[in-house]
Parts: structure tokens; sequence; C-alpha cells
């Protein structure tokens, strides 16, 4: 059982200090207009959350009308617009789209209220047993899944020895460095820009070595147990340092990774399922010639024709990557007005029917299990296997209400990745993030 902190309504406080003033409350809307639950969510997928909101409103028989509203395109402009209007008692906030990273720090907070025992329940049956976590804090719901998201690993047939894609970091590395004495494409893309996924790269190799960066209370910082921090800090810096590495490797993203792969400069990426229709809509990537290497001529031969999937690589020969899990949960605001009817129209929301549109339409898999074995799904996801195999697996970002401050100086402390010395490393980065759970994470 996680223990309660202190200060929780003082954390608040702090935040309202910072902030100086909140927006001004936005259209409340009259009685005469009845329960008008607003149903904020990113940018990304707001086609898909607006259908979903119309389909549930007609669901409801007039007891209450969902209205979709989209945040900014980027997590922090999300995080800090909805923190503000909380604050400042907007009570136009019901239904909250919110990061997985976020749970902890808006339930610290009393930003969003925990779900029913009897709603956590029916919420809790079919939803992927990681997923589910990512909403917890304290041993409660606050916040249901609606979408994840896990990394697999994506490489080029036509360049493995034997056909054979690796099972080891190690084995990866080794089989991209004679490539690299052949001349032939060899980079390994990972996310090692300094931003969140420098940080998701970490934990997914810290937690498949088996640590952890905090423990279950959130606060006590777990970097010095044992030998997994060495061996996650390890793993990055042969990366960064391999024969033939991609120069620009401490700025690539998700998404500068999957061009690199499209391009025919890259042998492997980690990445999410996303790469998969982007290389498909693209006709394949770009032309490679018959030493695998890009061409301007038209041979025919496309990267896409030799692009395959796997499972995350293992830290360990033999073991488990426990990859990091991402997604969208959704969660009622405190200063709802109408609090039994968004819980009843999170249920909704997050069904069998929306969840199958968001996965098909929006490119995000979803937190219902049953949903894996719906052919509809397993026609737009050929590795559906791998996806589902991974978040049997899965490990979660650091449950804490400091987990924005973990990831800043883990990110910063571990760009470029070129530079990690694994050894005396570890003791300056618990000390860093112990330093940033001691700020209590409310960072404005």
């Amino acid at each position: 059982m996680r223990p309660r902190r202190d200060g929780r309504r003082r954390g608040i406080g702090l935040l309202a200090a910072a902030l100086i003033t909140a927006p001004a409350l936005a259209g409340c809307g009259s009685d005469d207009q009845g329960v008008v639950l607003r149903f904020y969510t990113p940018a990304d997928g707001a086609t898909q959350y607006a259908q979903a909101a119309a389909d549930c409103t007609e669901a409801a028989g007039g007891r209450y009308r969902i209205e979709q509203r989209t945040l900014p395109r980027q997590a922090d402009e999300q995080r800090l617009q909805l923190a503000r209007r909380i604050v400042g008692g907007d009570e136009t906030l019901d239904i909250l789209g919110m990061d997985v990273t976020w749970t902890a720090e808006f339930a610290e907070a009393g930003w969003i209220r925990p779900f029913p025992p009897r709603v956590a329940d029916q919420v809790r049956q079919g939803t992927l047993e990681a997923a589910y976590e990512t909403g917890t804090w304290e041993n409660r719901l606050f916040a249901a899944p609606l979408n994840t998201n896990t990394q697999l690993l994506w490489y080029r047939t036509d360049l493995m020895p034997g056909g054979r894609p690796p099972q080891t970091w190690d084995e990866m590395i080794d089989i991209a460095e004679q490539l690299a004495t052949q001349d032939r494409p060899s980079w390994i893309e990972v996310q090692a820009a300094q931003y969140e996924g420098l940080t998701v790269w970490f934990n997914t190799l810290l937690t498949s070595a088996g640590g952890r960066i905090v423990g279950e209370d959130g606060t006590t910082v777990r970097l010095r147990e044992g030998d997994a921090t060495r061996q996650a800090l390890g793993v990055m810096k042969r990366v960064a340092t391999a024969r033939g590495v991609d120069p620009s490797l401490s700025q690539r993203d998700e998404g500068a990774s999957r061009l690199a792969m499209e391009d025919g400069n890259a042998a492997f990426q980690v990445n999410y399922p996303f790469v998969l229709p982007g290389i498909q809509e693209n006709d394949g990537g770009s032309f490679i010639d018959e030493r695998g290497n890009p061409t301007s001529r038209d041979t025919g031969r496309r990267v896409g024709d030799v692009f395959a999937w796997a499972p995350y690589p293992a830290v360990e020969p033999g073991g488990d990557a426990n990859v990091t899990i991402g997604g969208l949960n959704l969660a009622v605001s405190s200063t709802s007005r109408y609090p039994p009817q968004a819980f009843e129209a999170v249920q909704c929301l997050r069904n069998r029917p929306n969840q199958l549109r968001n996965a098909i339409d929006g490119g995000v898999p979803p937190t219902l299990e049953a949903l894996y074995t719906d052919p509809a799904f397993q026609r737009e996801y050929p590795a559906w296997r791998a996806i589902k195999a991974s978040l049997d697996d899965a490990s979660v970002r650091p449950e804490s209400p400091a987990y924005q401050s973990i990831s800043i100086v883990i990110s910063a402390l571990l760009n470029p990745p070129s530079e990690i010395d694994p050894h005396a490393m570890v003791g300056e980065l618990a000390s860093q993030v112990e330093a940033a759970v001691n700020s209590e994470g409310l960072v404005p």
C-alpha cells in the first residue's frame, strides 16, 4: 500500500502561486442545456474521440450530452492547461484525456477523483493489467485506460545473418558493427534526444535488467540497488559508440528514427507500431540496391520489401524485455459538477466499439484484451501477436507525483548517450533523481 504523502493540498497551493492567475472560467453552460460533459482530448485522434462522444451521447438517451474539446498538441502544454484550469476551479472540466505519466501527480494533488469501487471493478474486468496499473495511485483507480502503446524491434531481413533478428541488445550491436565493416546500412535507431523518449529507453533497459527507478511509494529511489542501472547505462553507451553509429543519434525521436529506416540508412529501430502503416503509406520507403544501400535508381526493391518486426531485444540472453508502455487514460476532474454522469460516460467512451475505432483509424492499440482476438483488429495490425506479447510483459513509467521532474533530470543527464560512463554515473543519476523526487513533482 503506497503511503499518502504529507502536503497534498499544499502542492496545489504551490502550483497556484506559481501560475499567479488561472484563466477565466470558460462557458460553464446554463442549466437549461441539461447535463453537458466536456471531454478534453489530445489533438491526435480528435476525430475518433469526437465520434465516440457523439455515439455515447446518443446511448445516454438524453441523460447527458458529451462535447469533445481538443487540447494543444504537445503533452506538456496539455498538462499545464488542465492543471491551471483545475487549480482555478473551472467547472467545465469533466472528463480528461490524460497521458499515463500524469496519474500519480494529478491524484496526489487532488485534481482528479478516484473511481467508485464498483466502477473501478468494471474497468478492471477485461483490461490489460499493465494498462490498468498506469491509472492507479495508492491502490485506487484514478484514470481508466483508453489506449495503450508499446515498442517492438523493427529490422531489415536482408541485412540479418541467416535472416534471423537479434534477441538481445549485444547481439544487435554485434550485427550492426559487422554490417558497418561491410559498408552496408548499420544504424540502430533509438529515441536518444533530450526528451522523455530517452527516459523511456532507459526505463525499459533498467526494468528488463531487473531494476526500478523508484519504489512503489513513488519516493524511494532504487537506482543504486544491484547492477541493473549499470547494465542499462552500458547498453546505451555501447549503442551510441558502436562502429557505424548514426551520427545524429543523440537528436533522434520517434519520427526521425522512422524516417532514418525508411530512407534505407538504418538496419534496426526500436519504435511504436505506427512505423508499419507509415512505411506502407510511403510505398515502402526508399529504393535499395543489391547490398541494401539507398539508391536513386528504381530497382523495384524498397525498404518496405524487407521490413519486419520482432520482440524488443532483451538485456540478457534468455531474459525478457519489459517494454515501457504509453497510452491515454480517462479521468474525472475534481471540479466537475457531474461526477456520476462523468464516470458513466467514461465507461462508454472506452467501450469495445470505440477502442476498435481508435485502433483502426487512430493507430493506437486498445487496452481491452478481447480486441486482440478481433479479426478486424488483426487485419489492421499484422504485428498484433508481438504487440500483445510485449504488453503482457510490459513495465510502466515510474509511478510518482514527481515523474515530470524525474524524466527531465534523466533525459538531461543521459544525453548524449555516447558520453555515459556506466560505472561513474550510477551515483550521480540516483542523486539527481532523489533531488527531483523531493521537489514534489508539481512542475508548472
